[in-house]
């Protein structure tokens, strides 16, 4: 399968603003990128890589005064399956994680686990731990919150969208991260392309999409509290411990976001062009 991503976004800023763009996709899937993944400014500026503590690639840049507009379109090769599912998937003792998981089991910016802890041990501390307490916070967490555009706050940390019980993507996954550490089960905050592929397709504005991973038998596995059910075809731009760590633009400055579009959808074969065609 073939998918074609992209971007096309748009700053306003009054004088000239340091900046931090998280746009490329992370090197896990350097492999699958069919076309030059080229990031373009307009007005031209000097910009630079980096690579962040967790691995996921920055873009250093000073945007100038007035309209900076940043664009790239690429096209993605995805094997067209569906996340994993691995219902036989144990948990660790956390003595026996590898070190590099531990932060992940810690409290951060937006995932309080210290104020949802009691709460977590009295909702999943009777479930076996493993795959089946994994998926069932992860439906726990999408029964929890009610979604929509409108309800989306910057600072709204994983209790507060427990008790507000509405949010976007991001606070879904705020709430299953946090529950996931409560019950020491490592969870890793993730943000990329998700299209409406083998799904009906969403009205709405085309954004990018929050999930999360979590460490169960030595390897991490993709879940999504926001659509609970396995999803095919998703990008991966940045992983980190929430979402203070992917920001997708972090402008040290006033710098006004005037547009935004998210491209991402599966790039029909000529031949199955004709079947529709004829099925039609």
């Amino acid at each position: 399968m073939k998918i074609r991503a992209g971007y096309d976004i748009a700053f306003q800023c009054p004088y000239a603003v340091p900046m931090v763009l998280m746009l490329t996709t992370h090197p896990s899937r350097d492999g699958n990128i069919l076309s030059d993944q080229l990031m373009q400014f307009s007005p031209r500026v000097e910009a630079r890589d980096y690579f962040d503590p967790y691995g996921n690639i920055c873009t250093r840049l000073v945007a100038p005064p007035g309209l900076l507009e940043v664009r790239s379109e690429f096209v993605v090769e995805d094997s067209g399956l569906p996340d994993e599912v691995c219902p036989a998937a144990q948990q660790w003792d956390v003595a026996e994680l590898p070190g590099e998981v531990l932060p992940f089991l810690l409290a951060s910016r937006y995932c309080d686990t210290e104020k949802l802890s009691t709460l977590a041990w009295s909702l999943f501390g009777g479930i076996q731990g493993g795959w089946q307490r994994a998926q069932a916070i992860c439906n726990y967490a999408h029964e929890r919150i009610e979604f929509g555009y409108h309800h989306a706050r910057g600072d709204r940390t994983a209790s507060e969208g427990h008790e507000e019980r509405r949010g976007v993507c991001r606070d879904f996954a705020h709430l299953a991260v946090t529950l996931s550490r409560c019950m020491n089960i490592p969870a890793r905050y993730c943000t990329g392309y998700l299209g409406d592929i083998g799904v009906l397709a969403d009205p709405a504005p085309m954004d990018f999409s929050a999930w999360y991973e979590v460490f169960l038998d030595g390897r991490w596995f993709t879940l999504d509290a926001r659509h609970k059910h396995p999803r095919i075809g998703r990008i991966l731009i940045a992983r980190g411990r929430d979402a203070a760590d992917v920001a997708i633009s972090t402008a040290f400055g006033p710098a006004q976001l005037v547009r935004f579009n998210v491209t991402t959808e599966e790039l029909k074969e000529a031949g199955q062009d004709r079947a529709l065609m004829e099925t039609a």
